[in-house]
């Protein structure tokens, strides 16, 4: 049988795909548990500063396995802790970039969105249609959608099952970058290899910082961004890129 998650390694960048093209990257049981399995196994190689994930040109992933759910019942979904696989991708350490590409559906969505932040083709379409199947999302969906595009737009979006293009998405804030149709897993390769450059304690503190801010409130939020700059002040990588910058040369990290 064929791979359901595709692994290389581009220096210090991992890059992940998946691997249903038959099922449009359906994200079927089976596909998830090996995807976190992957992920989670980079998240602590020291080595892998970044992870791309995506699927291919055609799409993302166009949603959940609806062969799978059709069979599973409430008591089923919740023994089985389906959609706390979406939260433990969302708790990785390592920098994650979506790299999506056409169909970017329902928990395709939410694993997109799952991610620190998402580069899209000019062909990409994204949108929650659970409501058509008469479920609602389940994995953040009606939650991150709703902060990142704003109540009004995430109402369109998850009632009415509207879809929203590349363009549509960067202008709402759900997306970093557009990108031509054939360089969207080159530019979020490239985007990875530019956060891989950086001090990585530094770049998994201020992820978790934004995450912060995007959590809760202000004053909370700063008051954890202290903390996090005076333990990022207090690695050698902030002596070296420091030292680096005065002596005008490209620091060397090393992640202590």
């Amino acid at each position: 049988m064929a791979e359901l998650v595709l692994t290389e390694r581009d220096g210090a960048v991992a890059v992940v795909l998946l691997n249903r093209p038959d099922a449009l990257n359906a994200l079927s049981d089976e596909l998830m548990d090996e995807l976190v399995s992957t992920l989670t196994e980079l998240d602590r190689d020291e080595s892998v500063r970044a992870i791309v994930l995506g699927g291919n040109e055609r799409a993302f992933a166009a949603g959940a396995d609806i062969g799978e759910l059709a069979q599973a019942s409430a008591i089923d979904l919740y023994y089985q802790r389906r959609v706390e696989r979406w939260d433990a991708i969302r708790g990785l350490w390592t920098p994650l970039v979506a790299a999506v590409s056409g169909f970017c559906l329902g928990g395709g969505c939410e694993l997109a969105m799952s991610c620190d932040l998402i580069i899209a083709s000019e062909t990409a379409e994204f949108g929650q249609p659970e409501t058509g199947l008469g479920i609602i999302p389940g994995a953040g969906g009606t939650q991150r959608l709703t902060r990142a595009v704003g109540k009004a737009l995430a109402m369109d979006v998850i009632l009415s099952g509207r879809r929203l293009s590349a363009r549509e998405a960067l202008q709402a804030g759900l997306v970093s970058r557009v990108v031509a149709r054939e360089a969207w897993l080159e530019e979020a390769k490239r985007v990875a290899r530019e956060i891989g450059e950086k001090g990585p304690i530094a770049t998994r503190l201020a992820k978790e910082s934004v995450d912060r801010a995007y959590e809760t409130t202000l004053s909370a939020g700063v008051e954890a961004e202290r903390r996090a700059l005076y333990l990022a002040f207090a690695s050698e990588d902030a002596r070296e890129g420091l030292q680096a910058f005065t002596e005008k040369r490209k620091p060397e990290f090393n992640g202590r």
